[in-house]
């Protein structure tokens, strides 16, 4: 025997197939972003809570990959291709990719905890909620939240959790309907 028998098959730890739908997704949501990018940065000060009902769009990418793909890091891989995508077009330079990676984050911190062996849907919203708290306390210096009304706080807030989970809704059912269309399937 030479030895040349048929090549080892070596399972790929991210398919082609799988970057070029996280790229598809990234690009998609970049161009989404873009013009809400400039929207909310130019409510951010005479209209936050007009910004705020933009934030949830900048979930909206990864949440569709992830319920999409259901594997690890496709979430926080949309987000920073789409944050690469945006650099060029928004004001912000580099810092954009941050910004899109730290909204991914939250997408996918619920299926890291349990090692992504659940994809519950609630999981989704969990993410949602997560990031509607965590960005307003973040982002407190940015939008002056102290000198705010405790009630304007709390609507603050609000509105920012109830962007996310809309824009969480949103990512499902668009997930939901790429899948029965037969994009995202494994082979």
């Amino acid at each position: 025997m030479s030895g040349q028998g048929a090549a080892p098959v070596v399972k790929k730890r991210f398919p082609t197939a799988l970057l070029l739908t996280c790229a598809a997704l990234g690009v998609a949501g970049a161009l989404l972003l873009a013009p809400a990018n400039w929207l909310s940065t130019l409510l951010s000060g005479p209209a936050p809570f007009a910004s705020m009902a933009f934030s949830g769009l900048w979930i909206l990418p990864s949440v569709i990959a992830l319920r999409l793909l259901q594997r690890p890091f496709v979430g926080l891989l949309v987000g920073l291709i789409g944050g690469l995508v945006l650099i060029p077009f928004s004001g912000a330079g580099f810092s954009t990719v941050l910004t899109n990676v730290m909204w991914a984050l939250p997408a996918e911190l619920p299926f890291l905890v349990v090692l992504y062996r659940y994809w519950g849907t609630w999981m989704h919203y969990l993410g949602a909620v997560i990031i509607g708290v965590v960005y307003p306390i973040t982002a407190w210096a940015w939008f002056n939240l102290g000198a705010m009304t405790v009630w304007a706080q709390v609507a603050f807030f609000a509105i920012t959790i109830a962007s996310c989970i809309g824009a969480t809704a949103l990512g499902i059912l668009i997930a939901d309907r790429l899948k029965a269309a037969g994009v995202g399937r494994r082979r």
